[in-house]
């Protein structure tokens, strides 16, 4: 099948030292952007064709040069021209946390360790030169929920109350984070690169970073909807990283306000992506999003939260019914 090339590219490799180089197409993500391998010789490289105006690679050019600068693993940036959405970057190879967890489980403990270090290395540096997350940018994440879940099932909810509810259980969140970390926002298993062993990663898809609370990226790594992480290794890591961070006695609750948060967000996110783009493959994985999202939503810090649930979403559409809808 013919690959539909994206607008000027030759002359982008040509400029870049990669003219007649063979371009693999490689699979995509949620978002419109679309990745190539791009093969010269005993060369390779990854390009990112992130076209406006969809797309804005100078957020993630922004990020990986911050990121490298300050010691962590980030693809190097080959070549850039962000006015077309092109961008050449270092080819981190194929071996994905996840896709390597699938054939070696028994090193789960190992890897998950090791991500969970590269965080604490991470949330040492200072915060990177990002905007901050703040308690709107939480409230807009969260009413994905209502915004998209509610109506693909017809619920009538409490919209008022579900404001009320998080703003009660996230204003802890926004005056412990100060004076915060770089949050990448995206940081699980289908992100994370083995690179060259088990206890180095590259990193990926940070370009929504923020400066934000330590537990954000906890939460996204250990409650991961595209993987099931048990509640004993999440338990585990965190012991890891309050010990390795010597985080504060709030840090566990901290953790499941955030992780209730970002559950809610990606449980939106996942009905928008099928309503609205159709990719109706993201409903599959709406159960696992909710098993991690009643974990958090049975800890005390969350019970204003819980009771808005409770009193909003009927039992059946919650867990591993929450990826079914009606026609």
């Amino acid at each position: 099948m013919a690959v539909n090339l994206p607008a000027g590219l030759d002359p982008f490799l040509s400029g870049a030292g990669w003219s007649g180089a063979a371009i693999e197409p490689l699979p995509g993500d949620a978002s419109f952007r679309r990745y190539f391998r791009i093969r010269k010789g005993e060369r390779s490289a990854m390009l990112m064709d992130a076209p406006p105006p969809n797309e804005d690679p100078a957020p993630f050019i922004r990020a990986a040069k911050w990121l490298d600068a300050n010691g962590m693993n980030a693809p190097a940036i080959l070549a850039e021209d962000a006015s077309a959405g092109l961008v050449l970057l270092e080819d981190f190879g194929d071996v994905r946390m996840r896709d390597y967890l699938d054939q070696w489980p028994g090193d789960e403990a190992e890897i998950y360790a090791s991500a969970i270090d590269a965080l604490v290395a991470l949330h040492r540096l200072p915060p990177g030169p990002f905007l901050g997350y703040t308690m709107g940018e939480y409230m807009r994440e969260v009413r994905l929920l209502t915004e998209w879940y509610c109506p693909a099932h017809g619920l009538d909810v409490d919209h008022a109350g579900y404001t009320a509810a998080w703003e009660k259980v996230l204003a802890p969140i926004v005056i412990r984070q100060r004076p915060g970390v770089t949050v990448l926002r995206d940081y699980h298993a289908e992100n994370v690169m083995l690179l060259g062993g088990l206890d180095k990663q590259g990193l990926l898809d940070f370009q929504d970073a923020l400066i934000g609370h330590p537990a954000y990226d906890l939460v996204s790594l250990l409650q991961d909807a595209r993987r099931d992480v048990s509640a004993g290794l999440q338990e585990d890591m965190i012991d890891r990283y309050v010990a390795a961070a010597r985080a504060g006695p709030d840090f566990a609750a901290d953790y499941f306000r955030l992780g209730a948060q970002r559950n809610a967000k990606i449980v939106g996110i996942f009905v928008r992506l099928w309503r609205r783009d159709g990719k109706r493959r993201y409903l599959d994985l709406i159960p696992r999003v909710w098993a991690y999202l009643e974990r958090d939503l049975a800890q005390p810090a969350l019970e204003p939260v819980a009771r808005w649930f409770d009193a909003n979403i009927p039992a059946e559409l919650r867990g591993a019914g929450g990826g079914t809808f009606p026609e």
